[in-house]
């Protein structure tokens, strides 16, 4: 069933701070040293972020977590002709829980040893997002483990930025197993050239169908129906190809490593998978759920593109149906 839910095209600065999971002071900080570019004000001379705008935000907030000073990230962005990131680990700056006046020494040692429990799991997470940008040499190394794990393997620039920028995103919203089982889109169209020319071709289509085209535009329907022919070739290759058996494998893997989840999928572990779970979920950084990330992450898709969207669901939902039905 279709949902009526429409992605905004532009955020203000604190929907897109609570996206992120940092605040608005943070990226105002970010406009002030040239790390992230003064973006379009509106009507009410307030800032506007669109995709392009949280994509890299979110790339500055990974490589702020995994330890790398923010003039640092700012040199890396300069220097686009570069495939590493340059990066310099950090102190964590927490602050230390010295204990009240009536605490025994006992309470007091027990308090400072989770504390150094906590910055000894912090820094291995740091090492860990270092090591994977040293060992993939690109951004790719800033994901999960369990997302760059699904990666390993595919040939040298197989993967796009773009490919890259979708997984961070499905990260940020459903968690490493979410990204990790969208990766299989992007193996399927790395190893089938063929695939991934196609994929262009409608992904170019779709682009078309800009704010000039009205919903009603005969093209609209065309390339619905080209998105859906698409994604059933898409589909089909994924399962001739064993990928879709490797997807069930990952769900055992992540509930194998993963004992303490709650149904929610909310992650309880202490150790970098399942810090990683809740920092990409969204739900470690602001308890944020799901459906709250997802309304704030804009995408500046006109009527007409949204209506392809929607005809090609309507197109899936009655193969799917009439395939029941047979």
């Amino acid at each position: 069933m279709y949902s009526p839910f429409v992605p905004p095209r532009q955020v203000k600065i604190g929907d897109a701070a609570a996206f992120v999971g940092t605040t608005p002071r943070a990226i105002r900080h970010y406009h002030e040293i040239g790390l992230l570019p003064e973006p379009a004000r509106g009507g009410d001379d307030r800032r506007r972020y669109g995709y392009d705008d949280m994509i890299r935000l979110l790339w500055i907030r990974r490589m702020a977590d995994a330890g790398i000073a923010l003039d640092d990230i700012r040199d890396a962005f300069a220097d686009t002709a570069s495939a590493g990131v340059a990066g310099a680990a950090g102190s964590d700056g927490s602050d230390r829980d010295s204990g009240g006046e009536g605490d025994g020494i006992g309470s007091i040692l027990e308090r400072l040893e989770q504390t150094l429990t906590a910055q000894e799991a912090e820094l291995r997470r740091q090492r860990t997002a270092v090591q994977r940008m040293r060992a993939e040499g690109s951004r790719v190394g800033l994901l999960s483990d369990f997302v760059t794990g699904r990666l390993t393997g595919l040939p040298e620039g197989s993967l796009r930025q773009a490919d890259l920028d979708s997984l961070l995103v499905t990260e940020r919203i459903f968690g490493p197993l979410g990204a990790a089982v969208q990766a299989t889109r992007f193996i399927a169209l790395a190893t089938h050239p063929d695939l991934r020319a196609e994929s262009d071709r409608v992904d170019a289509a779709e682009e078309a169908l800009d704010d000039t085209v009205a919903v009603d535009d005969p093209r609209v329907a065309r390339v619905a129906a080209e998105r859906h022919a698409f994604e059933e070739a898409l589909h089909a290759v994924i399962e001739d190809s064993g990928l879709a058996e490797d997807d069930d494998a990952l769900f055992d893997s992540w509930d194998a490593s993963h004992p303490a989840a709650t149904d929610e999928g909310e992650d309880q572990g202490e150790d970098e998978g399942g810090d990683e779970a809740g920092r990409s979920s969204g739900r470690g950084e602001g308890s944020m759920s799901a459906f709250e990330a997802i309304g704030k992450m804009p995408y500046d898709f006109s009527p007409a593109r949204l209506r392809c969207m929607e005809l090609a669901e309507e197109l899936a939902a009655h193969e799917s149906s009439a395939t029941k039905n047979r």
